[in-house]
């Protein structure tokens, strides 16, 4: 019988993903699955955008652009200079989702056997992104009881090898909700500089930045255009996860044009998609003011609550709309499974990821979990009341 590839093999579950034949198994027998699991936001997607499929008088749905259309693209590097990032239309390929911009990247810099110093736990995602492209990822460790902060300076510099090729980070962080500071992306820029390599930064979650804080992006970073990549989307920002539109973003030509190729090879992005996501950029800074202080108000309401279970340490988030909780348990993936499984508070429970997925090195987040603040208020207060009556029960 033929096999599958040792690359296929190699290829990670997602620990977001990987439950949901159990949670539909509970929902098949009326259970009410409170999802805390996955980044799908309940905020509704802008209107502006919506409006724009609708009344769009497209008569032939023709392919775009492979770097996505030029109307868009200009009005992205518009969007990027209210950010004080300072790119054209030339620096940017609009592409199907952040996923893709990511793959592009790693195609576009690394070859079979190369190395990616990632800051762990990190998007669980980049690991697959980085066995497809036959990768290594090398992790560096962040830990819960430093906030997951940048580690040392030292902690990258003994991990450069021959082979590594780049530095990737994700600002705000998923799944953490880490900010990096301004003097932390610097410093990050010197050893980029110094040993010739790209610092990578997914900064798909640069509106959600709270505690009078501020994002300050590699790009703003002077001296770093041919060593920056950003990695962006529409998905979050927006609330518009199924249109599957993202960018990446390089001053670097020789990075673009390759991008480029990799482009050509899937042809475009989708049209629907871009008509939805151009005219997203025309939504107030009213939504993501109203938008922020909701998600800072869920937040502080989950990271009080949670504080209140015994044997829970967590971390509090300062961007994106996540928190990595350590529970009073060996094993995230069996509580998970038993919560899905086993255990109701009128008939309700609850959906977690286990945080295991979200590191690379073996054993690490073993007892941890992702939570997604993506719910209203109430829905979050019950969910941890359910976790707390959960961990009681499984404890016991």
């Amino acid at each position: 019988m033929p096999s599958v590839s040792v690359k296929g093999r190699s290829m990670p579950q997602s620990p977001i993903r990987k439950l949901v034949p159990y949670a539909e198994n509970a929902k098949k027998k009326g259970v009410n699955v409170i999802h805390l699991n996955i980044g799908q936001p309940d905020i509704k997607t802008p209107q502006v955008a919506l409006d724009a499929v609708k009344n769009n008088t497209l008569n032939v749905l023709e392919y775009s652009r492979t770097e996505g259309s030029e109307a868009y693209r200009k009005k992205i590097a518009g969007y990027y200079a209210k950010h004080g990032i300072m790119v054209s239309a030339n620096d940017i390929i609009v592409t199907t989702g952040g996923s893709e911009a990511l793959s592009f990247a790693l195609g576009t810099i690394a070859d079979a056997g190369d190395e990616i110093i990632i800051p762990e736990p990190f998007y669980a995602n980049y690991n697959g992104f980085a066995i497809a492209n036959g990768v290594k990822v090398v992790p560096v460790v962040s830990k819960l009881d430093h906030n997951f902060a940048l580690p040392p300076i030292e902690d990258f510099e003994k991990l450069i090898s021959p082979d590594t090729k780049a530095i990737l980070i994700c600002n705000p962080g998923n799944p953490t909700g880490y900010l990096y500071s301004k003097e932390e992306i610097q410093k990050l820029a010197v050893i980029v500089k110094k040993h010739n390599l790209f610092l990578i930064a997914d900064e798909v979650y640069r509106e959600f930045v709270y505690d009078d804080k501020e994002h300050y992006s590699v790009l703003r970073e002077e001296g770093l255009d041919e060593y920056a990549i950003i990695i962006d989307s529409v998905s979050k920002r927006y609330s518009m996860c199924g249109a599957r539109i993202g960018f990446l973003v390089s001053k670097n030509k020789e990075v673009i044009e390759t991008t480029l190729k990799f482009g050509q090879a899937r042809l475009s992005p989708p049209t629907y998609a871009q008509i939805a996501s151009e005219a997203a950029l025309d939504t107030p800074q009213s939504y993501f003011d109203e938008v922020k202080t909701e998600y800072v108000a869920r937040r502080d309401l989950l990271i009080t609550e949670l504080q209140k279970i015994e044997g829970v340490k967590v971390a509090r988030p300062q961007g994106a709309f996540y928190c990595i909780a350590e529970l009073p348990i060996e094993n995230a993936d069996d509580f998970a499974q038993w919560l899905l499984e086993d255990f109701r508070v009128n008939n309700e429970t609850v959906m977690v990821a286990p945080a295991g997925g979200f590191y690379a090195t073996k054993g690490l987040g073993r007892n941890q979990i992702r939570i997604a603040y993506v719910l209203d208020r109430e829905s979050l207060k019950k969910a941890v009341h359910i976790l707390s009556e959960a961990l009681k029960s499984y404890i016991g």
